[in-house]
């Protein structure tokens, strides 16, 4: 299915094409290529007024997912019923965010890439508000990012790796 890129900001230069690549790899490597996947790009300041609206936090943040799918056990794929259900949901890249969060030695899109992951691995259920549920999900990002590395030639770590 398909796979919508929205770049809505102007604070950093974001080329679509390098990141669609990873999206989509990273789409087969979860086995959700089947699924509908938005992915919006935003600067700073939508950022902060997303995840206030949503979460009551009023700072910008890396990544907010929106799953389509609510209640699913870590890592189980959707099962829909009817056709306009194989949605998994969207995800907000804080691109801004990311960008100003990026160390000299690392390559911007490798980590919208493991942002990107994390935030798919929320789409698909995982969360990490207790230390088991963190290892569970760091497990999983690690072998998704694993493969990914592997396919695309990098090196990627997960997100949530010094969360707990």
């Amino acid at each position: 299915m398909s796979l919508v890129l929205r770049d809505l900001q102007r604070a950093v230069p974001l080329r679509r094409a390098p990141l669609r690549g990873r999206l989509q790899a990273l789409r087969s490597v979860l086995g959700v290529r089947r699924f509908d996947l938005g992915v919006v790009c935003v600067d700073n300041e939508r950022m902060r007024r997303v995840n206030r609206r949503y979460r009551r936090k009023d700072v910008p943040t890396d990544v907010l997912a929106f799953p389509f799918h609510e209640n699913l056990k870590a890592g189980e794929i959707p099962q829909p019923e009817f056709p306009d259900d194989y949605n998994l949901g969207d995800i907000f890249l804080g691109v801004e965010y990311i960008f100003q969060q990026c160390k000299e030695d690392e390559d911007y899109y490798d980590i919208l890439t493991v942002t990107a992951t994390h935030g798919l691995c929320h789409l698909l259920g995982f969360t990490h508000s207790t230390e088991a549920e963190w290892q569970k999900m760091y497990q999983k990002e690690k072998q998704v990012l694993e493969e990914l590395s592997r396919r695309v030639g990098t090196r990627l770590q997960p997100l949530s790796r010094g969360l707990f």
